[in-house]
């Protein structure tokens, strides 16, 4: 399988395929007229007067004419590599690698069609930059595209792998770094990996939900039509009819960990459905400082990235109470008046302590969780001679939901082996259809010893899980 690549219809789904490393590129010969096309247009602005980056210093030395044009890329990518924070891993290097490929086919950089095809060849042939992590304020990741520029260049050694080296003139320096493609590659994996989530923590919820006999009132689509938010009545639908032939319910009404699924879950779908919208956008965009058209070279602001950071706040904002609520289910699974079963679902002599350590280790995810949700857009700036007093500051929201989606796999495995150990110690409580098959594949991965022992295994695999069981939804 080939991803091709035009400039206007790369998919989150197949970025991710890409940046997996297991799925080749091609790139739309078009694309290439075009960015050989704009290519031509910035040389000719540039031969006319001042282009900023071209034959101009950038930011506060924006009026000062480039001395040494032959050395001018070279200084200017040299200048911006700070090259310092922890590496990039390879995923989302390839990522970026892609989104910024894709970016420069959109034809609005004004690159040469050879630092385009170096780009290519480099991706389709596996090779993967070094890619430090420190340097970027929502207005550019500058100092990591230099490094990934200075790369193609042959400046820099790549990581793993080769590619043939690829000579830049004055025109190809600023339009390679100006661009965001490492916060947008960061926040597209992140937010792939928040839908896997939100459908994994349902089919647990519903898990837990027969484990606990609850009560299925809750999820009457009848009582969710009348206060239609976007994506309740999905969320609500689903869980009725996963939770179809449960035993009959204990409570007249449960707690919020089982009551509130739908209305807690929509918000976060609903939320990083808008970033899906947001991020595609700008894997598809030409942003880059100048935008050359057929009209001629514009200045502009574009590479604020005032739109990305606001819903990267959002869907952490609401994927926390997400997994705050399968923290609350973990305790009601321990309680022997919710379960009818022993105090932390132990399994041995008296005293036996079960799952106990798993809420201490949620709660532990959970605290790490909270700091991420401070929202990033309302920090300040002002730099570069004060002429750049604002920023969005996504890069920041992107690193932190990605820590995020790191950290949620062990707390709902956590769920997940609770509501797994409860109905093999109540398996009449189990039901036919998806939720069968469900605790069917948890139960062949999780072991059956239900004494006292080590628990990392179990954490580790039932994480490990979560992207089969988003699959059955």
């Amino acid at each position: 399988m080939q991803v091709r690549l035009d400039g206007h219809s790369l998919t989150i789904p197949e970025l991710e395929t890409i940046a997996s490393g297991t799925t080749g590129i091609t790139v739309d010969p078009a694309a290439l007229t075009l960015v050989d096309e704009r290519h031509s247009g910035l040389r000719g602005a540039q031969a006319r007067g001042a282009v900023y980056g071209a034959n101009t210093g950038v930011g506060a030395n924006r009026h000062e004419q480039a001395g040494d044009p032959d050395g001018h890329a070279l200084r200017l990518l040299r200048s911006h590599c700070a090259g310092v924070g922890p590496e990039e891993d390879d995923r989302t290097a390839r990522a970026v690698m892609a989104v910024r490929l894709n970016q420069l086919l959109a034809g609005g950089s004004g690159v040469s069609r050879r630092v385009a095809e170096a780009l290519a060849t480099a991706l389709h042939d596996g090779a993967v930059p070094t890619l430090h992590r420190w340097g970027a304020i929502g207005t550019s990741d500058l100092s990591a595209l230099a490094e990934l520029t200075l790369t193609l260049a042959g400046d820099r050694p790549w990581r793993s792998g080769a590619a043939p080296a690829v000579e830049l003139d004055a025109t190809d320096a600023l339009p390679m770094i100006s661009s965001s493609a490492l916060t947008v590659a960061t926040s597209a994996l992140a937010v792939s990996d928040v839908h896997r989530h939100l459908r994994a923590s349902t089919i647990i919820a519903a898990l837990s939900f027969l484990a606990l006999r609850g009560n299925p009132e809750a999820y009457d689509p009848a009582v969710h039509a009348a206060r239609a938010h976007p994506h309740q009545i999905a969320v609500t639908n689903t869980l009725h009819t996963l939770v179809s032939g449960a035993s009959p319910a204990l409570r007249l009404q449960d707690p919020f960990g089982l009551r509130v699924v739908p209305q807690v879950t929509a918000p976060a779908l609903h939320a990083a459905e808008t970033l899906t919208a947001a991020v595609t956008a700008e894997i598809n965009a030409a942003v880059e400082n100048p935008l050359v058209t057929a009209d001629g070279v514009h200045h502009h602001g574009q590479f604020h990235t005032a739109a990305l950071a606001a819903g990267l706040d959002a869907v952490r904002g609401a994927f926390l109470p997400v997994m705050s609520l399968s923290a609350a289910r973990l305790s009601l699974l321990m309680r022997p008046d919710m379960t009818g079963l022993r105090a932390f679902l132990a399994d041995g002599p008296p005293g036996s302590s079960g799952l106990m350590i798993t809420e201490y280790v949620v709660q532990d995810l959970l605290a790490e969780m909270r700091v991420t949700v401070q929202p990033t857009v309302s920090g300040t700036v002002s730099i570069s001679l004060g002429l750049e007093e604002h920023a969005s500051f996504a890069t920041q929201g992107a690193r932190t939901l990605r820590t995020m989606t790191r950290l949620a796999p062990t707390l709902l495995g956590a769920e997940l082996v609770a509501a797994v150990r409860a109905l093999r110690l109540s398996p009449e409580r189990l039901t036919t259809g998806t939720l069968r098959e469900a605790y069917d594949l948890a139960a062949a991965q999780l072991s059956d010893d239900l004494t006292d022992r080590p628990l990392d295994t179990d954490l580790t695999r039932a994480a490990a899980l979560l992207p089969t069981l988003a699959a059955l939804l």
